[in-house]
C-alpha cells in the first residue's frame, strides 16, 4: 500500500485512456436537502461546477438519482460537453420522497436510465458509467450485462461499479472491462481493503465516496486533528491528503456546495503527508 513517497502519481488513467488529476469533485451535495429536488440556488451551485474546473479539477462524478436527475442536469448547463473534463454518472438506485436509496438493476432500467443520463448532461457518450449499487431482486450479472450492451452501443465509453465485493468485481471483469470501483473508503472505514487492493492489483481506479466521513469518527477525528494542527491544515484536507497517499489507484471526490469549501478540499492535493504523520493515520483503529 502507502510508501515513503508522499502522494505517488498526481493523475491516473481511468480505463488506460481518459487521464485525470487524482483529486475530483462529487456532485451529490448540489441538490437539495436530502439529496432530493433542486438546489436552494441553482446559480449557485452551477459557479461551484464552473471554479472546480477552473482550480484544475478534470474529473466529476456524478449519478442519476442525485437529485434525481438535478445534479446531471446542472453539470449538463454548468460545463456542457467539454473535452477536457471527464464526466462519471451511476444508474441502478431510485428515490423516493422519503429519501430512501432503493437498489433497482433491472437491464431494462438501466438501459432507460442511460437515455435519461445522456440527455441531461447534453452529450452523445458517458465517458464513465457506473453500476450504483447490486439489486438483490436482479441477477448482477443480468445487469452488468446491461452496462456492456451500452458500452458496445457506443452510449458510455467506459463501466464501472459501486458497492460491489470482490467476488462482483471478478465476475463483471468477466463480462466487460471495468475501469472503477466506487466504494465507501476513508482513514476511519477501511472494510473493502480488500476491494482496493483487488482494483490495485487490475490497475483498476478506486473511488472512495464519504472520503471525509471519518472526521465525524471518535477515533479517527481525532488523529485527524492532531494531524490538521501539526500541519497548518484542516481535518477534511488531511483525510484527502491521506487518501491520495494511501494507493495510487485512488480517486478521492470531495463534494460541496460551497465555493470556499471547494477551494479548502482542493489545497489537499498540495498537503504532502511525513512518515509520523502516516503512521498515525495508518494506526487508526477502523470502525
Amino acid at each position: 500500500m502507502a510508501s515513503n513517497t508522499t502522494s505517488g502519481s498526481e493523475t491516473f488513467d481511468i480505463g488506460g485512456d481518459l487521464t485525470v488529476n487524482r483529486l475530483g469533485f462529487g456532485a451529490m451535495r448540489i441538490t437539495g436537502e436530502e439529496i432530493i429536488g433542486r438546489p436552494e440556488d441553482e446559480a449557485d451551485a452551477e459557479d461551484v461546477l464552473r471554479r472546480a474546473v477552473d482550480l484544475g479539477v478534470d474529473f466529476v462524478d456524478t449519478a442519476d438519482s442525485y437529485g434525481p436527475g438535478v445534479s446531471e442536469r446542472l453539470i449538463g448547463e454548468a460545463l456542457g460537453d467539454p473535452d477536457d473534463v471527464v464526466v462519471a454518472s451511476k444508474a441502478g438506485l431510485l428515490r423516493n420522497r422519503e429519501g430512501d436509496w432503493l437498489p433497482h438493476g433491472d437491464p431494462d432500467f438501466l438501459k432507460n436510465q442511460v437515455l435519461c443520463s445522456l440527455d441531461r448532461l447534453g452529450t452523445d457518450t458517458i465517458d464513465l458509467y457506473q453500476y450504483h449499487r447490486p439489486d438483490p431482486d436482479t441477477d448482477f450479472e443480468d445487469s452488468v450485462h446491461a452496462f456492456a450492451e451500452m458500452k458496445d452501443a457506443g452510449q458510455v465509453a467506459h463501466v464501472g461499479l459501486s458497492n460491489v465485493t470482490v467476488e462482483q468485481l471478478e465476475t463483471a471483469t468477466d463480462i466487460v472491462d471495468i475501469a472503477t470501483v466506487q466504494n465507501r473508503y476513508n482513514v476511519g472505514h477501511r472494510d473493502d481493503e480488500d476491494v482496493l487492493a483487488a482494483c490495485e492489483e487490475k490497475g483498476v481506479g478506486f473511488i472512495p465516496w464519504g472520503p471525509m466521513y471519518a472526521v465525524d469518527d471518535e477515533d479517527a477525528g481525532e488523529v485527524l486533528d492532531e494531524v490538521a494542527e501539526r500541519r497548518d491544515a484542516t481535518p477534511q484536507q488531511v483525510s484527502l491528503a491521506w487518501l491520495l497517499d494511501h494507493s495510487d489507484v485512488t480517486l478521492p471526490i470531495p463534494g460541496t456546495s460551497s465555493v470556499d469549501h471547494l477551494e479548502s478540499n482542493l489545497a489537499a492535493a498540495d498537503l504532502s503527508l511525513t512518515d509520523e504523520d502516516r503512521a498515525a493515520l495508518n494506526a487508526v483503529d477502523p470502525q
